[in-house]
């Protein structure tokens, strides 16, 4: 559980520096509109599971790793992250955003669903990437 808390607050920390990021450069959650630049936030949990779910099997599994431990580990790993990512979003908007307004709360969740679902895809594409034994069903 350890691995999965440490790289779940990478996973937050990193999405908090990035609304920061964003709104310093110009882009605010209120736009109703995605921005080409937002897209680079795809990386961020990607880079969270790529290290976390490596890290958890070649320390604690010593390089053997079944499917689904890596999905598991990818999904706690992506539950502490997205919390957080939540919980620093709303405190972002109450008292780091230019005004809280419907509109920005509405944004907002859209943008935190879609995280959701591209945090979902790639942690089955991090999964299938590492994983190392094969279970075969006869």
């Amino acid at each position: 559980m350890k691995n999965s808390v440490i790289f779940g607050l990478v996973i937050g920390v990193l999405s908090l520096i990035w609304l920061f990021v964003m709104r310093q450069t110009g882009y605010h959650l209120t736009d109703s509109e995605v921005n080409p630049i937002e897209y680079v936030s795809i990386l961020i949990p990607l880079i969270g599971l790529f290290f976390g779910v490596k890290n958890f099997r070649d320390g604690e599994l010593k390089g053997k790793m079944g499917f689904l431990e890596a999905l598991i580990q990818s999904f706690k790993i992506l539950l502490v992250g997205g919390v957080l990512a939540v919980f620093a979003g709303i405190v972002f908007i109450n008292w780091g955003g230019a005004g809280s307004n419907d509109t920005t709360f509405q944004s907002f969740s859209g943008r935190i669903f879609g995280a959701l679902l591209v945090g979902v895809i790639e942690a089955f594409a991090v999964s299938l990437l590492l994983t190392t034994r094969s279970n075969r069903v006869d």
